[in-house]
């Protein structure tokens, strides 16, 4: 028998999905407390009127946790390390729901909560990420996923039952994008890009939250330089900053130069494709940067074994929700020994949504410009070519001659 449900915790947006899961929860969970919780990792704007419209909507209380640092810190910055992309997305949802999710279940555990509910649709990402970080650090805790069980069937629906309970929106039915918004992206879904046919109208009024297209970019290149120390980055053009400050510096410099514009059809982990515009333009910046680095400071193995094993590895532990495991923690290990060396500068030149190298530098740099020099050097003798070349390509030569002689005895 499950026990009785008297207090919910409850991740909380004020979203469309949550604002209308509120009144939900207390039509259908007659006499229980529920409690609001909101993990501030940089919506910025749309934290504006919170905690007014949770209290009003039924909630008892709104916890809204600043988790910008932890965010970066303990999520974003392992990520950039490990090169890690899924499909070419930058993982901007992807890693903030463990952030969110763990802190969530800290609340609810100390408020005594019987479950915790958030409003991820059975469609998406997003409900994996969420209660698998629940299940790792409350695996006894009860999980309520509204989209899971109501009857309500879609966003004009769910506007239909807002209305109903005189629950104001931010949005109308016609600007109705499914949006996530943090420090690191915002990502478009739904109405017109459902399908791949339609082209983004990244030129209507609205549309881009982050930056704007490439063709509204300014005629000049804009040039930045990123410090980084073991592989983290620290400072812009000089200055030294911390990592919140850092991501919306470059934020602002990448979007005005049209920078971090992604239109992709990725393969979510529940089996279906889904369409989505990302704006990413510190990511972008910093996943370049981070790369032409390690191009100076990895050697060649260890550079190839991060691109074709860690980096999509690390990749898909994060986009499926899989942040708590021990193979995400053994990964990170074995990339904090890989970043050890990727320290120094880089240079990049930002041109209506291009990013062109402009000059990297590093204290650990492998480059030797003698050895790779086309002039006389001290340490490649160009002869030795001859013997290494008869060598690797003995194999090739056996083969054809042995299938010569099979096909002259025919």
């Amino acid at each position: 028998m499950k026990k009785e449900i008297k207090k919910i915790v409850l991740a909380y947006s004020g979203g469309l999905d949550t604002s209308i899961i509120i009144p939900w929860l207390k039509d259908n969970y007659p006499g229980c407390e529920i409690i609001a919780v909101s993990g501030n990792v940089g919506q910025k704007d749309e934290l504006d009127g919170l905690e007014e419209k949770a209290i009003k909507t039924g909630a008892s209380k709104i916890y809204i946790e600043d988790l910008r640092k932890d965010y970066i810190e303990n999520y974003i910055w392992p990520c950039l390390k490990a090169d890690a992309k899924y499909e070419d997305y930058l993982l901007g949802t992807s890693h903030a729901r463990p952030c969110i999710a763990k802190r969530l279940v800290e609340i609810a555990k100390a408020e005594g909560a019987d479950a915790i509910c958030h409003g991820c649709t059975g469609k998406g990402n997003d409900q994996v990420r969420f209660e698998l970080t629940v299940k790792a650090f409350a695996p006894e805790m009860e999980i309520i996923a509204p989209w899971r069980i109501w009857d309500i069937k879609s966003r004009d629906e769910e506007i239909d039952y807002a209305e109903m309970k005189g629950i104001p929106l931010k949005i109308s039915r016609e600007t109705n994008y499914s949006k996530d918004k943090n420090l690191w992206h915002l990502s478009h879904e739904g109405l017109d890009l459902e399908s791949p046919a339609n082209e983004p109208q990244y030129n209507k009024n609205g549309f881009l939250e982050l930056g704007v297209s490439p063709e509204q970019a300014p005629d000049t290149p804009t040039y930045v330089t990123i410090h980084f120390e073991k592989g983290i980055p620290t400072a812009v053009n000089g200055e030294e900053m911390d990592c919140v400050k850092l991501v919306e510096t470059l934020n602002k410099i990448g979007g005005a130069n049209g920078i971090g514009i992604l239109d992709i059809v990725e393969n979510r982990l529940v089996g279906m494709k889904s369409r989505g515009v990302y704006e990413t333009p510190a990511g972008t910046i910093l996943y370049k940067a981070h790369n032409v680095l390690e191009t100076i400071t990895l050697d060649k193995e260890t550079f190839h074994f991060m691109y074709a094993q860690v980096a999509p590895k690390m990749a898909d532990l994060t986009y499926n929700g899989q942040w708590f495991t021990p193979l995400r923690e053994a990964l990170c290990a074995f990339v904090d020994k890989v970043n050890e060396t990727v320290t120094g500068d880089v240079k990049l030149k930002l041109y209506k949504g291009n990013l062109i190298n402009a000059g990297v530098t590093s204290p650990y740099t492998l480059y030797d410009e003698q050895t790779a020099s086309f002039g006389e050097d001290e340490d490649y003798n160009q002869a030795d070519a001859e013997g290494f070349i008869n060598l690797f390509g003995l194999p090739i030569k056996v083969k054809a001659k042995l299938d010569a002689e099979r096909e002259n005895n025919k």
